[in-house]
């Protein structure tokens, strides 16, 4: 049984500062207290984040060095709290943990080695947009991790002892949580996604994976490059893939790089592609907006 001390992580960066009381606040309603908060800390001063989240918190601080990359600091958090805990519940200091959180991540390890939740979409000043994050119902998690992902670093929680074979995350990895989650789905990882949403997805001008319309064709190309350097970092820096998944990894590659080259070459192509993605329904998963499955004949043709 899970019932050892979690840990719940998060990591805060210059102007997440306005969220972060919020943040701290949801960590504190929880109604499962049996974890400890380790925060990493990217480019601010301890004590300003106390001043923002308005409290001293009892936090592990993991404190980024001069030149850390985004995943050197993440890489030195996780390594000390997989050698320390059963499990994580990993959040992000902008959105906002619902009360049950904690308590459903560890209810869910019990069976899988990884757990995802819904989220309720909210906007900057935390209204709900009465939109809810999650994968298609009629979808197998595993089937959609080559090309998409719904298990970031605000609604997964992961069993250690895998996570620890995850490690160590690739100095230039930006697209962290898809990495985490494509290298456990290689490792033959149980995954399980609870339809509940346990936390609200802030979105603001800073988000990395744009989830909600209006696009803009700047948007569709910066989340196709992004998406390419995810599939060059997964094909060079998780070992001895399988057959089975090294193929999946390079199909999706190609197509993305296909999609890539059209909208590339024909700036017509891309306009009438993003203008066709804005009027699709409003349940985006994270990088589903490259390369739509429903919008194919605009860019193959």
């Amino acid at each position: 049984m899970l019932t050892e001390r979690l840990a719940l992580y998060t990591t805060i960066y210059s102007g997440v500062e306005k969220y972060l009381s919020a943040w701290y606040q949801s960590v504190e309603a929880q109604t499962d207290q049996n974890f400890d908060v380790w925060i990493g800390v990217d480019g601010l001063d301890v004590g300003a984040v106390n001043v923002a989240i308005r409290a001293r918190p009892s936090v592990k601080w993991v404190l980024g060095r001069e030149g850390d990359s985004p995943a050197q600091i993440r890489q030195r958090a996780i390594e000390q709290i997989v050698r320390q805990y059963p499990a994580v519940v990993l959040t992000d200091s902008d959105d906002i943990l619902a009360p049950t959180r904690v308590e459903a991540a560890r209810a869910a390890l019990q069976e899988s080695d990884v757990s995802g939740c819904a989220m309720r979409i909210v906007d900057e000043e935390e209204r709900d947009l009465g939109l809810v994050f999650q994968p298609p119902e009629e979808i197998e998690l595993q089937t959609i991790l080559a090309r998409y992902n719904v298990f970031g670093l605000s609604n997964t929680a992961y069993r250690t002892e895998l996570l620890a074979r995850c490690l160590p995350l690739p100095v230039d990895c930006v697209l962290i949580d898809w990495f985490l989650a494509t290298f456990a789905w290689t490792l033959g990882a149980s995954f399980h996604f609870d339809p509940k949403c346990r936390m609200a997805y802030r979105q603001h001008a800073n988000n990395m994976a744009h989830i909600l319309p209006p696009f803009t064709s700047q948007q569709v190309v910066v989340a196709t490059k992004q998406v390419l350097f995810h599939y060059a970092i997964a094909l060079k820096d998780i070992p001895e893939l399988q057959v089975q998944h090294r193929s999946e990894l390079e199909v999706a590659k190609n197509r993305a790089k296909s999609f890539y080259d059209a909208i590339e070459e024909s700036t017509e192509k891309l306009s009438w592609y993003v203008d066709a993605l804005n009027r699709l329904p409003e349940n985006h998963i994270w990088w589903d907006i490259v390369a739509h499955p429903e919008l194919e004949e605009i860019w193959r043709n």
